[in-house]
């Protein structure tokens, strides 16, 4: 626990807040400790506003890549923005709230000095029946995870110090169960993905396979199958060294990703091989698509401490025919690999009818 926390932690024990408080607070910071957003934003929308008489409540979550705010869940009779930019300049009170980590607690915003808000930062103001609000940004680990905003106090009032100090102490445990939440779909994550080109790993290229498998005997379609082999990884470790290898992996693993389509799912199958999975696309799809592969490989050399390394892969093409478990799927898949790989690499095969065409 930060040293901001345990100071808000020392004033309920010190008996901050009423007794009749203490009776709703507790059991509420219970709830809050979980891993489910929704539930966390029902009580940051529902309840923790009803404690200090908020009428009005708007959690935002942060998505980190993109500095971006985005809306979880609001109780405003009137439009919101959806997404909010931490990149704004001059930036919006939540911002600049944001950006300073700090409560801010705004007793009129026509007059409000630090920061100073200007008219054109407050696009929705006359849709309050106050001037009064409370912007608390939601930190875990000293980093912002999100914003919860406070307006319209009962009667008009501005908001007591027993109010901000709840305020204070729930913008603390709904930060901490926030980044709880991120750090734990991180783990899910990393659990199924490659840690190299951030593709579907080996095991939930499989648990994928068979879902897909399933879905296509219950419901008919063509199911292809596409077995991607980088051609002479090996000399390139050994000539350029493994960081090199590891480039030329993550380069490959970029182009293969913009030949194919949404609904495909990519996998970074073995060392040095790819496979990739498409529903409701026939053989003759599957070979375009695995050939359009092969071509963005080779038209492009990866640049390697100045010097052009060319890159080239082999490929092979099979279909589902409605019967073969996913170990028969990959397997013929893989014949139609290894028949690319023999007749001189840089090629697309295509399994067809138990014999492999080119």
């Amino acid at each position: 626990m930060s040293t901001e926390e345990k100071s808000t932690a020392a004033k309920v024990a010190k008996g901050c807040f009423s007794n009749c408080r203490l009776d709703i607070i507790t059991p509420l910071a219970k709830k809050i400790n979980c891993l489910d957003v929704k539930r966390i934003a029902d009580i940051c929308v529902d309840e923790i506003p009803a404690l200090v008489g908020a009428q009005l409540a708007s959690l935002y979550i942060l998505d980190e890549n993109s500095d971006i705010l985005h809306l979880e869940k609001n109780n405003h009779p009137f439009l919101i923005n959806n997404i909010v930019s931490l990149n704004q300049n001059p930036p919006s009170p939540m911002v600049a709230a944001l950006r300073s980590k700090e409560l801010m607690i705004v007793d009129d915003l026509d007059h409000h000095k630090t920061p100073s808000i200007r008219q054109t930062q407050r696009a929705f103001s006359k849709n309050y029946k106050t001037r009064c609000c409370i912007i608390a940004p939601l930190i875990c680990h000293g980093r912002v995870v999100g914003v919860l905003n406070l307006s319209d106090k009962d009667g008009g009032k501005s908001f007591t110090e027993e109010d901000i100090a709840i305020i204070e102490l729930f913008r603390q445990l709904v930060g901490a169960s926030i980044g709880n939440i991120n750090l734990f779909e991180k783990s899910q994550r990393q659990a199924k993905t490659d840690g190299l080109t951030g593709m579907l790993n080996h095991r939930t290229f499989y648990e994928t396979l068979e879902a897909e498998l399933r879905r296509t005997q219950r419901y008919g379609g063509k199911l292809s199958i596409i077995m991607v082999d980088i051609d002479n990884l090996k000399p390139i470790n050994d000539n350029y060294g493994h960081r090199a290898g590891d480039m030329a992996i993550k380069q490959i693993a970029r182009r293969l990703s913009a030949c194919i389509r949404q609904i495909d799912i990519a996998a970074r199958y073995g060392g040095d091989e790819f496979s990739v999975i498409l529903p409701n696309t026939t053989l003759t799809d599957a070979a375009l698509a695995a050939e359009r592969m092969v071509n963005i490989v080779r038209e492009t050399a990866m640049i390697w401490e100045q010097i052009k390394v060319p890159l080239s892969i082999s490929v092979g093409v099979a279909q589902f025919d409605g019967e073969n478990c996913a170990g028969d799927v990959t397997k013929i898949t893989d014949q139609a690999l290894y028949a690319a790989k023999q007749a001189g690499k840089g090629r697309v095969y295509v399994f067809d009818q138990q014999q492999i065409v080119m």
